[in-house]
């Protein structure tokens, strides 16, 4: 995570506190910033990629969006990672206890860390979330 940032620190702690999903069923994969996750790690070994990306274009730098607008930016989001060639998982983020409503997202698979750095800055994102190899969820501030 960046040392700088011009996100507010109360919106880092949100990204930091919310629980990433892959999926929409009782099998989904919840990622934790910071924590190693087996099912994602097994996800990587079964698809053969190393990486992958949690997503999303709601509500650009944290600011919320009319319903519309974000449908639209999610779709625009899925037909860019697929036309990278990328397998792709919708899900949501959300933070427990929250009033915030849960973000559509899409979990990229074999997606490098530069490319999805880019997509977020693309999307007007303030973060996204990546993990390598180890199969830890890292949150990436972008501003």
């Amino acid at each position: 995570m960046a040392e700088t940032t011009q996100i507010h620190p109360d919106k880092v702690r949100a990204y930091l506190a919310t629980d990433y999903r892959l999926g929409h069923t009782l099998q989904d994969i919840v990622l934790t910033i910071g924590q190693h996750s087996k099912r994602l790690a097994a996800l990587f070994a079964d698809k053969v990629v190393h990486c992958g990306a949690f997503l999303t274009a709601y509500n650009p730098q944290g600011n919320a969006q009319p319903n519309a607008a974000n449908e639209q930016g999610h779709a625009e989001l899925g037909g860019k990672l697929q036309a990278l060639g990328l397998q792709i998982i919708e899900g949501s983020g959300s933070e427990v206890g929250s009033d915030w409503p849960a973000e559509k997202s899409y979990f990229a698979l074999g997606l490098s860390l530069e490319t999805a750095k880019a997509i977020g800055t693309h999307f007007e994102q303030d973060a996204i979330v990546w993990a390598g190899a180890d199969a830890v969820a890292q949150l990436i501030l972008l501003r």
